[in-house]
């Protein structure tokens, strides 16, 4: 491993492993987070997500395997990035008695790497950041479950950070509360922040990821962007047309595979080299009326059950 992020990982593991006795709650993992990205860590509790993101930030030691952050060995060299780093991990923990501000004002008090000249400024800025300045003086018992994600969204945001690590960010919110933790790491990535986003939500993270890790039983079974996954996976095209045997002669002769024709139609599934609008382009020229034509590719849902054999809470 180098001491600097020279292929532009943000965060880069290496064979990374955790034993807890006999069971194995990470195996081997290669992760490659791109500086600048909104990487979704995907998988169903107990897949090794939570340990993993443990493991980055030093609260938990690997058994084998490599981890740096911004360049640094974790945890031989923590001390040195981890200042860089904001996190939320299992859930915000304030106190409901005090005041969003006075919550900020707690937490940047003990932090050793901190400097207290300018937390006032650093406060209101964070604040600012996450749209809870109005709400600053309004007791922590008194937000609603958003404004709570958010308030710990600005803890981690109370010094300039590189990388956001964000475990389960959305738990036990609503549509609304939801929708705007979305926006605040869309805002936060287009700024330049690195945003790493443990998540079960699935349709939530395909809105706001650029890449995607896919976790199962500790093991990382898929990684790239979301359109590189997509891709690696079958995707369909169906023509609609009233000549389902001529149409799938001129599938078949671009060498589209699995061609099948029914009276409604014709489906088949082209290679990379297969573009839509080339594959219309020879029906036409054919003489194959088209009425409707549909490329389906498969979403991260089915993506995640054809990978790991288990279905997917999407919307809880």
């Amino acid at each position: 491993m180098t001491d600097a992020p020279c292929d532009g990982a943000a965060i880069r593991t290496v064979g990374l492993t955790k034993r807890f006795g006999a069971q194995i709650a990470v195996d081997g993992i290669d992760l490659a987070v791109p500086f600048g990205s909104v990487y979704g860590f995907l998988g169903p509790n107990g897949s090794g997500k939570t340990t993993t993101i443990r493991m980055l930030l030093g609260l938990v030691r690997a058994t084998s395997g490599q981890a740096e952050v911004l360049g640094a060995a974790v945890p031989a060299r923590s001390g040195e990035v981890l200042s860089r780093v904001g996190a939320l991990v299992e859930g915000p923990g304030f106190h409901a008695h005090l005041t969003g501000v006075a919550n900020l004002r707690r937490l940047d008090a003990v932090d050793r790497s901190a400097d207290h000249a300018t937390a006032d400024e650093r406060i209101d800025a964070a604040l600012a950041r996450v749209g809870l300045t109005a709400a600053a003086g309004k007791k922590f018992r008194k937000y609603s479950l958003g404004m709570k994600q958010r308030l710990a969204i600005a803890a981690a945001l109370l010094g300039p950070r590189d990388v956001l690590v964000l475990d389960e960010p959305t738990n036990g919110l609503d549509p609304q509360g939801t929708r705007e933790i979305r926006s605040l790491i869309g805002e936060l990535a287009a700024g330049g922040v690195t945003v790493f986003v443990s998540s079960h939500l699935l349709a939530e993270v395909e809105q706001v990821a650029t890449h995607v890790g896919i976790m199962s039983a500790g093991r990382l079974v898929a990684q790239g962007t979301v359109e590189e996954l997509r891709v690696a996976r079958r995707t369909t095209v169906r023509v609609v047309t009233g000549q389902p045997g001529a149409a799938a002669e001129v599938l078949t002769r671009l060498g589209l595979t699995e061609v099948t024709a029914t009276a409604a139609g014709v489906s088949g599934t082209p290679g990379p080299e297969h573009r839509a609008s080339e594959v219309v382009a020879a029906l036409v020229a054919a003489g194959v009326p088209v009425e409707g034509f549909t490329v389906n590719r498969p979403t991260l849902e089915e993506l995640f059950v054809e990978l790991t054999g288990e279905g997917y809470d999407v919307n809880a």
